[in-house]
């Protein structure tokens, strides 16, 4: 019918593939975020790198079109472990008592992004769900801009708590936030999709 949205899909992303379409992903990467193209170019080496990691897992959302499938979103994540510059960085800026709590096994919920021409359609959600679903871990983590944006709403609503906030990140001028959630999620019904999770 003219003039209807396409139905979109999420599906989880082999390693290989992912890795293929890796500038696809950090196009929409740099687009949620609001970084410039500098940034981005920088951020594919780390991208790479990171889906060696244990744990890594990805997911995918696809507009399904006449002719294509198009990706307009995609999260990854693996196993927080020390020496990993954000574990690092998240036990330097959590107390002793949380840090011990949350970081061990914990989930990195590394990137989540949702292309802007397709956000506050509930993709976040089913991004940041199919990513950790059936994960044998005890918790995810991850940062989001320390503001009142739909994702960290998002996060906030399917069970994630604060564990610092206010925290800046080296070369991000932003404040962040660094949350936790116990696994499973629980699922909040759906609601507004979330637009990012975090520096990388």
């Amino acid at each position: 019918m003219t003039g209807t949205k396409p139905t979109t899909r999420v599906t989880e992303l082999s390693t290989a593939w992912l890795r293929e379409h890796m500038h696809e992903a950090l196009i929409i990467y740099g687009l949620a975020m609001g970084y410039d193209s500098s940034v981005v170019a920088g951020r594919y080496g780390y991208a790479i790198q990171h889906t060696d990691r244990p744990g890594f897992r990805a997911v995918g959302a696809f507009a399904e079109t006449d002719n294509d499938d198009q990706l307009v979103g995609f999260g990854y994540g693996y196993l927080v472990e020390p020496g990993q510059w954000w574990h690092d960085q998240v036990r330097a800026a959590l107390d002793r008592r949380t840090a011990k709590r949350w970081l061990p096994g914990a989930f990195e919920v590394c990137e989540l992004h949702v292309h802007p021409d397709h956000q506050s359609q509930g993709l976040g959600r089913r991004l940041l769900h199919a990513l950790v679903d059936g994960l044998p871990y005890p918790a995810a983590l991850l940062s989001t801009p320390d503001a009142d944006t739909k994702a960290f709403r998002l996060y906030h609503a399917d069970g994630f708590v604060d564990l610092a906030r206010g925290y800046h990140f080296p070369g991000d001028a932003r404040p962040f936030a660094i949350l936790g959630a116990t696994l499973p999620l629980r699922l909040h019904g759906a609601g507004t999709g979330a637009g990012s999770s975090r520096p990388r």
